[in-house]
């Protein structure tokens, strides 16, 4: 089955150039003009991946994000023009998963694509563990994870990183050990922004973001889970 890229650009010529590309590629398209008719797209289809341009009208990439990540995990990619990376950041911290900025290589999005439907369309023989620590529960097979029986929305990239500390709970991990994770994991770019998927997660999960209690900074080194003694 042909996996659904949602394209949501302003521009007819990038929405018609993407159009064409991943359809020879293999994909199934769709293309909206903003974030208003991105939604409306969403209502009828469930696409695998959103390529999410940022200066829109009516509504932009971000005011998109803020609606979306309400209750809608599916990977976010951000193409965008603008060359500051806080732009780039803004757009991780509302919940996406990667960026790209124009102009570039259409061997450099397949490639960045094919790595994300990689990691969230799952594994030949996925891992369905359901790994507790006190007050979390991080359920694989689900891809759902709860604190204090809440349910808890989290980016593929935040819950992998869960997962990871989850499984190792009292080991310190370095930011090399983090970043070569989850590129192992099909995941691109994080050298730049693997703070603020920390960040994220903390505010996700944590009681105080500002005072960590799960997810502990290990200064010098990196971070760790904290070990529930039960």
């Amino acid at each position: 089955m042909k996996k659904t890229i949602l394209v949501v650009d302003d521009k007819a010529s990038v929405r018609q150039l993407l159009d064409e590309y991943l359809t020879e590629q293999g994909f199934k398209v769709l293309t909206a003009v903003d974030g208003h008719d991105a939604l409306m797209q969403l209502h009828r289809e469930s696409p695998s991946l959103i390529l999410l341009d940022i200066m829109m009208p009516n509504m932009d990439g971000y005011q998109f994000l803020r609606v979306f990540r309400e209750d809608n995990r599916t990977p976010v990619m951000i193409i965008t023009a603008r060359e500051e990376e806080t732009d780039a950041v803004l757009g991780l911290d509302l919940g996406a998963d990667d960026y790209i900025i124009k102009p570039f290589r259409m061997r450099e999005l397949l490639a960045r694509i094919h790595a994300i439907l990689r990691r969230t369309g799952g594994k030949t023989s996925p891992d369905n563990e359901i790994i507790r620590s006190g007050e979390v529960i991080l359920d694989q097979g689900c891809h759902k994870v709860e604190v204090r029986t809440r349910e808890i929305q989290l980016t593929p990239i935040e819950f992998d990183l869960l997962a990871l500390f989850m499984k190792a709970p009292g080991q310190a991990f370095s930011r090399a050990q983090l970043v070569d994770h989850l590129l192992d994991s099909g995941f691109t770019g994080l050298d730049r922004t693997l703070n603020v998927h920390i960040r994220n997660l903390r505010m996700k999960i944590e009681d105080d973001p500002a005072s960590p209690r799960l997810i502990e900074t290990v200064f010098g080194i990196g971070y760790r889970f904290h070990r529930v003694i039960e």
